[in-house]
């Protein structure tokens, strides 16, 4: 089968570390912290007190009172990441099939905060059942591509992968393939989430999760550091708008990069640990490599999963390790969660706008908050420690796992 090559023409990011691209790509290259003590809700009887809340975001920069209140927060992020990614690819909606337009999203979670809003409320009656007729299309996960489809007019595939923090590397995934096949000219795709709020923090603390460093919330989140104790919360979303190549270039549009593959697995063993071994990381790295053409000598840079939790980071690296070989140690490996946190469902989004913009710049962002080496962890590798490391990076691979075992890899490639 002739399939389709897929290239990227938008970007749109809206982060715990800047509210666009730009500011996300500039703060990620600068090492800059984006966690802090909570605002959002008394913390006093919380194990975990901070995160990596969104920073000077209003939304009535975006929404109108009215419109606002019938969006939860996940879906507003999604509506303002992929305004800035539509307009960045500069595509004319009057001259595009809208037929052959999809939104293919990913959240892992969803509407939460209205969730948790609307059932403390009734908890707190007289047991009349008075939710706000809001309240379902508001929580649903699928409400985010939708409200994206009805403002642009996209009629084309609409819906959402729900695979944890695997979510919005499914829906990139996805996207892909439909183009790849014929299917679709355009999709506009990625992921969002709003979970820094009393059952997000709570439900996470009760899992062990979460760090509980307290007294340092900047370094908390130190992936591949053996003083790691846990991930930390981030909310946000990222947007890739993905085009046909031939599409794009009859069009003249401005091209980041080639999408050329993406792989899948499951760890089938634990709900929410890794394999120890790393299986299904090795799994889904090969079946990436093997979508994509790759060998893995071609591969110059791996945005790794790397949550800062004790059992990730060692499977992921010894994955790495294995399939990798001798090349391993010439890879630039790095966690840009040690940055903004975890987005869950929107992670795959953020840390594929991180690989793409890498690739146009030629500069690898740090795993900043490292100070003490894991004995676990292969010394010969470079995990790009602390400081921005230049170099010239032809392939860049992005890792996303999600509770359940849920893996999920993509490649993108400098466009020649």
């Amino acid at each position: 089968m002739n399939l389709k090559r897929v290239v990227v023409t938008g970007l749109g990011a809206l982060t715990p570390i800047g509210n666009n691209k730009n500011k996300f790509w500039e703060s990620l290259i600068a090492g800059k912290s984006g966690c802090a003590p909570i605002t959002y809700f008394d913390t006093e009887h919380f194990k975990t007190k901070f995160a990596c809340e969104l920073k000077n975001y209003e939304v009535s920069d975006f929404f109108d009172r009215k419109e606002a209140r019938k969006t939860d927060k996940f879906a507003q992020y999604a509506m303002v990441a992929s305004q800035e990614a539509i307009e960045d690819s500069m595509l004319d909606l009057n001259k595009i099939n809208k037929f052959r337009t999809g939104v293919i999203w990913g959240a892992g979670i969803g509407g939460i905060d209205t969730f948790q809003t609307e059932v403390s409320n009734f908890a707190k009656g007289n047991g009349t059942p008075r939710f706000n007729p809001f309240f379902i299309p508001k929580m649903i996960a699928d409400i985010a591509p939708g409200n994206i489809s009805i403002k642009y007019g996209f009629m084309g595939p609409n819906y959402t992968t729900v695979s944890a923090c695997a979510s919005s590397a499914n829906a990139i995934i996805d996207s892909l393939n439909y183009i790849r096949l014929g299917h679709c000219d355009v999709i506009v795709t990625g992921g969002s989430e709003a979970t820094i709020n009393e059952a997000g923090v709570g439900g996470f603390n009760a899992m062990h999760a979460l760090s509980t460093r307290n007294d340092s919330p900047k370094t908390a989140s130190r992936p591949f550091d053996a003083t790691r104790d846990g991930f930390v919360l981030g909310e946000g979303s990222g947007c890739l708008v993905l085009e046909e190549y031939e599409h794009a270039k009859k069009r003249g549009a401005k091209i980041y990069a080639e999408l050329i593959g993406g792989g899948l697995s499951s760890d089938a063993f634990h709900m929410t640990a890794p394999h120890p071994d790393g299986v299904g990381v090795m799994a889904v790295i090969k079946n990436c490599l093997n979508n994509a053409g790759l060998k893995p000598e071609q591969v110059d840079a791996i945005n790794t999963h790397g949550t800062s939790t004790p059992l990730g980071d060692i499977a992921e690296l010894k994955a790495i390790s294995n399939i990798f070989g001798d090349h391993a140690k010439n890879i630039n490996i790095n966690s840009t969660k040690s940055m903004t946190g975890h987005l869950l469902g929107a992670a795959g989004a953020i840390e594929a706008i991180a690989s793409i913009l890498s690739i146009q710049h030629g500069i690898i962002p740090p795993t900043i908050n490292h100070s003490t080496i894991d004995e676990n962890i292969d010394s010969s590798l470079n995990l790009t420690l602390n400081t921005a490391q230049e170099r010239n990076v032809e392939v860049a691979m992005s890792n996303t796992f999600g509770f359940g075992g849920h893996n999920a890899c993509i490649v993108f490639k400098k466009i020649n």
